[in-house]
């Protein structure tokens, strides 16, 4: 069966239009809390810091008090700090309200089992299938409770703290961190400080409105100048809600997720601490592939989405996966993508070893890689199309093997992205252009 709400990364769309509205947001809380809290539970809700926060916040609260549930609201709080909080409190189920790295005007609302992982396919189908019946309210004897946590982000602070290393702190060290204006604007510089960094922070002032605007992971942009001026060793970007992190060089250069996973990758292994294949997705840089390929570590690549790169890594064993875009998964620190422990174990790489960033991912070479996105009028398979396999068959014979095609549909928006990478930049440009003026056809 297909979802009709769930994508890769729980329900997401633009704030006031179906399904993101408060009267769905109640009742998608009723139904989840008939699937997962069905004999009455505790449920924990965090946010991000966009505006509409308050308002499905608030609604969500409404449907699982109404089903039974006790909620215990965290307030602003990175969506990995929300499924450890999930765990600390022994709670039945944790919920984040949060569109990671997209604009304020959307919003979201996903979910963790109590053990601080997302839920399965089949979890979420059950939900769905909840959601076609009206929000339930018991007898008032039977209804929850709710209560607010004061605690939320120092817990969280604390556990981020336990991540390093022992004997290893940032004393001495000097650190720009961009928040996003998101939910890690209070967390990540008190926790980088309080371990003794440096810390100049930017992207931390959020007014409902700014978040991921003109800084944070996905406009990197003024923490690459502002590492530059200030002349600091090394800077941290997360996203919106903090499950993302892209570094900054003491240079300015930008350190994507593939790069940070090599590192990872590379210090784990020569510490004898890495179990099991290091896992990408099919958008992982091949140079990668290959680096990790020339020290006897076995790569794997899943589907995009974190989800499906933990899914891997629990099958295989492994320890250390993540995505280009910086969704980084360390098991052996936390259960889920979390970007500020990341960056904390790739800063305890630098403490250590004495080197810098540029020289941790100088043994790992980037193959040109260009991704345009297609966005269209409705959702589409691009497998389904004719002329677009058409299209990429002819590409991959150009390319030979020396790059790669990769055309995928988006979970959270109707956007095809289309991949193109190898060794011939302007081979990669022009390739990626030609199928992306395809797909915008066969879409039309």
């Amino acid at each position: 069966m297909s979802k009709n709400y769930f994508g890769t990364d729980g329900v997401r769309g633009t704030v006031g239009k179906d399904p993101m509205t408060a009267d769905f947001a109640m009742r998608l809380a009723s139904a989840a809390a008939q699937v997962l809290v069905p004999q009455g539970g505790t449920v924990v809700i965090g946010k991000d810091t966009r505006l509409s926060g308050y308002m499905f916040e608030s609604a969500l609260e409404a449907g699982f008090v109404a089903a039974g549930a006790d909620v215990l609201l965290l307030g602003p709080l990175p969506t990995p700090g929300i499924a450890r909080l999930t765990q600390e409190f022994d709670a039945d189920l944790g919920v984040v309200i949060s569109a990671s790295h997209n604009a304020f005007f959307d919003n979201g609302i996903k979910f963790f089992d109590r053990s601080g992982s997302k839920l399965t396919d089949d979890i979420e189908l059950k939900i769905e299938e909840h959601l076609k019946n009206p929000a339930i309210t018991l007898e008032s004897q039977q209804l929850g409770k709710a209560k607010r946590i004061h605690t939320a982000r120092i817990r969280y602070q604390d556990f981020c703290a336990a991540s390093m290393p022992d004997g290893i702190d940032l004393e001495g060290m000097k650190v720009v961190f961009d928040g996003a204006n998101g939910a890690g604007y209070k967390v990540g510089p008190r926790a980088l400080a309080n371990l003794g960094a440096e810390v100049i922070s930017i992207g931390c002032s959020p007014n409902g409105k700014n978040i991921n605007s003109g800084c944070g992971s996905m406009e990197p942009g003024l923490l690459q100048l502002t590492v530059q001026a200030v002349k600091s060793d090394v800077g941290v970007a997360l996203d919106g809600d903090g499950d993302r992190v892209v570094m900054v060089d003491e240079a300015g250069k930008l350190i994507d997720g593939d790069q940070l996973l090599y590192v990872l990758a590379m210090d784990r292994k020569n510490n004898g601490a890495l179990t099991g294949p290091v896992v990408g997705t099919v958008m992982s840089n091949l140079g990668l592939e290959h680096a990790l390929r020339a020290m006897d570590i076995d790569f794997r690549r899943a589907a995009v989405g974190d989800r499906y790169v933990l899914e891997a890594l629990r099958s295989s064993g492994g320890i250390i996966g993540g995505e280009t875009s910086g969704h980084m998964l360390v098991l052996d620190k936390t259960t889920t993508g979390d970007g500020l422990i990341s960056a904390l174990q790739v800063l305890a790489i630098m403490r250590r070893t004495g080197k810098p960033l540029s020289e941790l991912v100088a043994g790992m070479p980037k193959y040109p890689q260009t991704m345009v996105n297609v966005r269209t009028e409705r959702r589409m398979n691009p497998d389904e199309s004719t002329a677009i396999q058409d299209a990429v068959a002819v590409a991959e014979d150009e390319l030979a093997d020396k790059g790669r095609v990769v055309l995928r549909a988006s979970g959270t928006e109707p956007v095809i992205r289309v991949m193109v990478e190898g060794e011939d930049a302007d081979q990669v440009v022009s390739l990626a252009k030609r199928l992306a003026s395809i797909v915008a056809e066969a879409a039309a």
